[in-house]
């Protein structure tokens, strides 16, 4: 999942698959606990956006001085073994 649009439409077909009427309660039970598990991901994804939206808020209203606060601002994150 790339993006929110794309997580939304992983969340409304859970949805869907939970809405069939001819499930049998193993089916059902499966479904459930498969919601269960996407609904956590998207949780963290969710949370993850607000933080991102957080610091972005913070740039916009206090520019270059919070970099040093939000240090992935504005620059390319570090590859592993940069330093």
């Amino acid at each position: 999942m790339s993006n929110l649009a794309e997580l939304n439409r992983h969340l409304f077909a859970a949805l869907d698959r939970l809405d069939v009427e001819n499930m049998t309660p193993e089916q059902i039970e499966a479904e459930v606990s498969r919601a269960g598990a996407i609904v956590d991901v998207a949780d963290r994804i969710t949370e993850n956006a607000k933080v991102q939206l957080q610091a972005a808020k913070l740039f916009a209203e206090h520019g270059d001085k919070i970099l040093p606060t939000l240090p992935m601002i504005g620059r390319e994150p570090r590859k592993a073994g940069e330093g």
